[in-house]
């Protein structure tokens, strides 16, 4: 019997394993919360299909999302990621994950680790919604928009409320699977 999933996973194998793998669990490693912060900026105006194809290749290019290195990326290192067919060319999100990754740092420092400041926007739990239909979660929330204001603060580029939303329900501090979804209750029971 086929599992029933959130309606956006079941239409191609891509979506289904990260699905079932990974979207919406509650994640606290600091290297993983920027790879996906990252992942959601490039992500803006594509399919998320798109970033998963490419998503192994954006690891090797982007030193395994280690922040350390992107922070001190050269202009050489930054124009041979914009020639990188591997990857989303787009000059102005590659710049972008290289200030983010030095902002990023700057946060880490100052809370202990990008997880202390992070999930206080959901005040260190995770959101458990409950839809019904898929049709009506939201694409930005209260706390989308608070977690927006505070990393533009701080310096971060391609963080609108839209794609703060994205990354907290990848990150697992929303659980936005729709409560017919095998992985509603699971992704609860699967701390990271």
């Amino acid at each position: 019997m086929e599992k029933i999933r959130c309606p956006w996973a079941s239409n191609n194998e891509w979506h289904k394993i990260y699905h079932d793998t990974e979207w919406g669990v509650p994640l606290h490693d600091d290297t993983k919360l920027f790879e996906f912060l990252i992942l959601d900026a490039f992500q803006a105006g594509l399919s998320w299909v798109t970033i998963l194809k490419k998503r192994d290749h954006f690891r090797k290019a982007f030193d395994n999302f280690d922040t350390n290195a992107i922070a001190n990326y050269s202009e050489d290192k930054i124009q041979k990621l914009i020639q990188d067919s591997g990857i989303i060319r787009n000059q102005m999100k590659i710049r972008a994950a290289v200030s983010n990754a030095q902002a990023f740092l700057r946060l880490q420092k100052e809370f202990g680790s990008f997880d202390n400041y992070i999930w206080q926007f959901t005040n260190h739990q995770t959101i458990i919604n409950h839809w019904l239909d898929h049709t009506n979660i939201p694409t930005s929330t209260k706390e989308s928009d608070a977690m927006s204001k505070s990393l533009k603060k701080n310096g971060f580029k391609f963080v609108g409320t839209t794609i703060c939303y994205a990354f907290m329900q990848a990150a697992g501090m929303i659980n936005d699977h729709t409560v017919n979804c095998f992985r509603y209750n699971e992704v609860q029971k699967n701390e990271q």
